[in-house]
């Protein structure tokens, strides 16, 4: 269920009747694990037809209050601020990801392990986005989150210089990974690539001050070539090019050298896409039109935090050993994390309530 929290947001923008569609929705999407509308008119607790069920979900996917500035950023907002202090760093990811036919340009905050989503886009095209399509997810965002020390993240599809260079003279830290073909040169050295760079497994090397691509008119920026070591029997097929603004090979790897340090929290995007998808709300097989899904990805938004909310405080409580195994003999880190914690812990709950009388029976 939604956090008490949720609530006194969310009844400014929504009258008491779509509220409760959406407490309905929510809870649907934590017990069937499923986003397609069909689906969700079909459990819909509500006594009218089925085909009534499906367009009251329908209207309600279409209301104006259900827009991410509205509705979203202020809850974002309320979330962060419970969890950092003012001024507190702050690491913003820049992604893209294909769904079937859909392409969306998202941004994500990154909280411990997991990303969780801020604002997001369809690109009406395939492929990768441009600058302005980048700029235009991303100054909400730097707006919203203005109180905080930001630190902007890019997989190499958003190596751009320009790109760089506008992050720069917004004032925020930055650390954009690099294709290996791209031109870089020391001072009064030659244009090479990156690739040329001698840098074997378990090293990291800092260049601070280059000149990126061969390209006039812009600012240097620092270089990071890592290659991370063999860890758990694996090995990364190439190492990392990362450009940053960050002052030292220390701030850049986030006080772990032996790590990818800032840059290595972007595997929370991949662990929240597997929530979006086969790990949880299983989004891949939604038929919305754009608008609708839109929509619905702020009710996915919703129960995702609202989950995670809930698995963290039921591991603060030590209360996750009645959810799940937290560990096995042999495994350093947990099985589970606090979102999967969450999303199973309100299944339970839902279970025991309808199998409460056969409970009593047994412990009779």
């Amino acid at each position: 269920m939604l956090p008490l929290f949720y609530h006194s947001i969310l009844e400014k923008y929504l009258t008491p009747a779509q509220l409760l569609t959406l407490q309905m929705l929510v809870w649907l999407l934590q017990s069937q694990k499923q986003v397609r509308i069909e689906r969700l008119a079909a459990t819909l607790q509500l006594r009218i037809l089925q085909s009534s069920r499906r367009r009251h979900i329908q209207r309600f996917l279409q209301i104006k209050a259900l827009s991410i500035l509205v509705l979203w950023f202020p809850i974002v907002k309320e979330v962060i601020s419970r969890q950092l202090k003012p001024g507190s760093q702050l690491i913003i990811a820049l992604d893209r990801t294909q769904w079937k036919e859909y392409n969306v340009l998202m941004v994500s905050d990154l909280v411990q392990k997991r990303a969780f989503p801020i604002f997001w886009t369809l690109l009406d095209k395939k492929g990768a986005s441009n600058l302005a399509e980048q700029q235009q997810v991303l100054r909400p965002v730097i707006r919203l989150l203005k109180r905080y020390k930001l630190i902007i993240i890019g997989a190499r599809e958003f190596h751009s210089i320009e790109l760089a260079q506008w992050l720069h003279r917004q004032h925020l830290s930055l650390v954009l990974r690099q294709k290996c073909s791209t031109t870089f040169r020391e001072k009064r050295q030659p244009f090479q690539p990156l690739d040329s760079i001698p840098v074997q497994p378990g090293i990291h090397l800092f260049y601070p001050k280059v000149d990126f691509t061969q390209k006039k008119g812009f600012s240097r920026f620092n270089l990071v070539a890592s290659w991370k070591g063999k860890y758990r029997g694996k090995q990364e097929d190439e190492p990392w090019y990362l450009l940053t603004n960050l002052p030292d090979l220390k701030s850049a790897m986030a006080y772990r050298p032996a790590s990818y340090g800032v840059y290595s929290k972007r595997y929370g995007i991949e662990a929240m896409f597997k929530d979006c998808k086969t790990g949880g709300y299983n989004l891949e097989g939604c038929q919305a039109s754009p608008d609708q899904l839109i929509a619905l990805m702020i009710v996915i938004a919703l129960a995702m935090t609202s989950a995670w909310l809930k698995g963290k405080r039921t591991q603060l409580q030590g209360q996750e050993k009645y959810v799940c195994r937290p560990q096995e003999k042999g495994r350093n880190r947990r099985r589970h994390s606090k979102f999967w914690i969450g999303l199973s812990g309100e299944n339970w709950l839902i279970a025991n309530d309808c199998c409460w009388e056969w409970v009593e029976s047994m412990m009779s």
